[in-house]
C-alpha cells in the first residue's frame, strides 16, 4: 500500500485519483505533478516502482497538505471571527459566508445538526 503524506492511498485506483485522496491536492495538482515527473497518469498505484514512489513525495512535500492546510485555514477563519468583519460574523452564525441566498435555501447550514424532537416519525 502506498503512503503519501501521511495518507494511505487506496489500491486499484489510478495514480491521479489516487493523489487526490490527500486534503490540498485536487486532480489539476495531481496532472501537474504527474506530468512534471513525467509518470502515466493511468497507471495503476501498485504498479508504480518505489522510485517514482519517492518523486511523488519529493513533489507533494513542496504543496501545503493535510494538517498543515487544515490548520491554515482554521487559523485564518479565526482571525476573520475575531476581527469581526462580515465574513467572520457569517461563520460565527453558522450562515452561508459567500453570498448565498438563505431565504429559501441553504437549510443544510442554518440548521442545527440536533435531532428533531417535534418531528413525527
Amino acid at each position: 500500500m502506498a503512503r503519501i503524506a501521511w495518507v494511505n492511498l487506496p489500491k486499484g485506483k489510478h495514480v491521479e485519483i489516487a493523489l487526490t485522496y490527500i486534503y490540498g491536492i485536487g486532480k489539476t495538482s495531481s496532472q501537474s505533478i504527474l506530468d512534471k515527473l513525467t509518470i502515466e497518469r493511468n497507471l495503476k498505484i501498485e504498479t508504480i516502482s518505489e522510485d517514482d514512489l519517492d518523486k511523488i513525495r519529493a513533489e507533494v512535500k513542496e504543496y501545503i497538505v493535510e494538517g498543515d492546510l487544515r490548520r491554515l485555514i482554521n487559523g485564518n477563519i479565526k482571525r476573520l471571527k475575531e476581527i469581526r468583519c462580515y465574513r467572520g460574523v457569517r461563520h460565527q452564525k453558522r450562515l452561508p459566508v459567500r453570498g448565498q441566498s438563505t431565504k429559501t435555501n441553504a437549510k443544510t447550514r442554518k440548521w442545527k445538526s440536533t435531532a428533531i424532537a417535534w418531528k413525527k416519525k
